[in-house]
């Protein structure tokens, strides 16, 4: 079942480019230098009619003239069928893209998932497989921890991915603490908007989720997106409910819990039509009626990841239960 933490922790990527020579530095691959990323169409369907579909795809175009269409998959469990989609993804891009280097990278939360995912994983007869697939992995066990607000400063893309690789962690608060304190050193708006939406997004409704709305909200940065919105809602529920006689204390954090559940839920319709606004993506009047209508804040969030780099309005409305199959978690 896909979901906004398995979506950012590979979406990532794609809204922050700066992450694949981090990845190919933690994974000791060649370095790319100033790459070119770019997107591609995540679609590796054959005539038949079998979908696949890839999390994430960008074509890795290094000055020296090397190219990587490179695969990224986000992992959550152990999935045997998984080796079968990776082998086929793989084997496609070599026959697309013959003088380049297809590469495949999962990334994982937990350190069983990313040892499984590493494999390798064989197609064949067991004693001389014909095929052998061994995933590059990132998970807990290479990405580091964090916990230097100045190096978090330096280097906030791999300390954003670090962040949502390490959500599980015992360490988190601290872990988001420095990604906050690196943010109240940036002077780009847009950059900590978009850094503070991926980690909302990338932490789900965990209890690290309510704590990093917290630490944006004490850290009073000037933001736009649904974190922003549902802040600003928040607050104005709550000077509402002083007032009530059903009980200062009760009266609040009702209101609160309302206000942040209407404010997220407000924040993410509007960033929504404002992306599909910018990018020129049409959508029809019943699509727009299931935003404008959507009570569901985690199905907000899933609509507003894809839409950054969806090109049809197909792409963002597929109906999640689709990744129920063996090619998506």
């Amino acid at each position: 079942m896909v979901n906004s933490p398995h979506e950012a922790h590979h979406r990532v990527f794609q809204e922050v480019p700066q992450l694949v020579r981090r990845a190919f530095a933690l994974l000791d691959l060649p370095d790319p230098g100033d790459a070119e990323v770019t997107v591609l169409n995540c679609d590796v369907t054959e005539i038949q009619p079998v979908e696949r579909r890839v999390d994430t795809l960008l074509n890795v175009k290094c000055p020296d003239g090397r190219a990587y269409p490179l695969i990224i998959e986000a992992q959550s469990k152990k999935d045997p069928e998984k080796a079968l989609s990776w082998a086929y993804y793989l084997s496609f891009l070599a026959s697309k893209y013959k003088t380049h280097h297809p590469t495949l990278l999962v990334v994982c939360r937990d350190k069983v998932t990313a040892d499984w995912a590493r494999g390798p994983f064989t197609i064949g007869p067991p004693s001389r497989p014909n095929l052998m697939v061994s995933p590059l992995v990132l998970g807990p066990h290479n990405v580091p921890v964090i916990m230097d607000a100045n190096r978090a400063a330096a280097d906030l893309p791999l300390t954003v991915f670090s962040a949502l690789t390490h959500s599980a962690d015992d360490r988190i608060g601290e872990i988001l603490e420095v990604l906050a304190m690196a943010l109240k050193q940036t002077t780009d708006r847009d950059m900590i908007t978009l850094y503070a939406d991926l980690t909302a997004n990338g932490l789900g409704d965990s209890p690290a989720a309510e704590l990093w709305r917290k630490l944006v909200g004490q850290g009073l940065f000037d933001l736009r997106g649904f974190v922003a919105e549902g802040l600003r809602d928040e607050g104005r529920e709550e000077g509402r409910q002083v007032g009530h006689t059903e009980g200062l204390e009760q009266g609040l954090e009702q209101g609160r819990q309302r206000g942040l559940q209407e404010g997220r839920q407000e924040g993410r319709i509007e960033m929504l039509c404002t992306v599909l606004e910018k990018r020129g993506l049409e959508i029809s009047d019943e699509e727009k009626g299931r935003i404008t209508s959507c009570k569901d804040s985690e199905l907000l969030g899933l609509w507003l990841v894809r839409a950054v780099t969806a090109t049809t309005a197909d792409e963002i409305f597929a109906d999640p239960t689709a990744d129920e199959n063996p090619l998506q978690d």
